[in-house]
């Protein structure tokens, strides 16, 4: 069953993110699925996405493997609109994959994780 209502942001290459997917798919459900390292992001985006989730802005940021540390976007005192304008210019900075439904926005690290949201 197609599902309008739940938005995969995904990234092919991450395992965790594929896991995630075909966790949706065995569910039966086929969410939209947003290849956000193409499409890139908008503010508008990242802030609904950190204001639906349970962990915020920084909740959103991938530290490993990233530049986050070297553009000072893990220290304490970088601010909200520091990091989203971040990962505005390097969409690499968001973490995956998210998932949202009318549920609210989860971080699905585990894949485990969206079966909340269902």
């Amino acid at each position: 069953m197609s599902r309008p209502d739940v938005v995969i942001y995904h990234n092919p290459a991450c395992g965790t993110s594929r896991n995630t997917l075909a966790l949706l798919r065995e569910k039966g459900v086929e969410p939209t699925v947003v290849e956000y390292l193409k499409t890139g992001w908008t503010r508008e985006q990242l802030q609904d996405l950190a204001d639906r989730s349970s962990g915020g802005v920084r909740g959103l940021l991938r530290e490993r493997g990233t530049r986050a540390a070297e553009l000072g976007l893990t220290d304490p005192a970088a601010s909200d609109e520091a990091i989203i304008a971040a990962m505005i210019l390097n969409p690499i900075l968001v973490n995956r994959p998210i998932v949202a439904t009318g549920k609210g926005v989860a971080l699905c690290r585990p894949a485990e994780q969206v079966l909340g949201l269902l």
